[in-house]
């Protein structure tokens, strides 16, 4: 019921933020799906390939542009691995 919870409150507070664009919105969704998957707002395990397909985002500039977007406005944490046998992980703020 708190992740439930948690994914309103996020959700609600984009609808009132006119930063965010449909890239951002479709990102964000895919953090969230990938979320919900896991049972977890922090330390969500991605791969830029998976957040790619899960918000139909093509092109590798525009994924950059409005993945980093969310991280200077708020509304993720991101920690990069750079080792390619260990998944990068993602938190969602419940407030940016």
């Amino acid at each position: 019921m708190k992740m439930k919870n948690d994914f309103l409150t996020i959700i609600a507070s984009t609808e009132k933020d006119r930063r965010l664009t449909v890239w951002h919105l479709a990102i964000l969704t895919s953090l969230l799906l990938l979320a919900l998957r896991q049972g977890r707002l922090n330390g969500i395990k991605v791969s830029r390939s998976r957040i790619m397909v899960l918000s139909h985002i093509a092109t590798l500039p525009t994924y950059h542009k409005y993945f980093k977007d969310l991280q200077q406005i708020g509304y993720i944490d991101y920690r990069p691995s750079y080792h390619p046998g260990v998944r990068s992980e993602v938190d969602i703020k419940k407030q940016p």
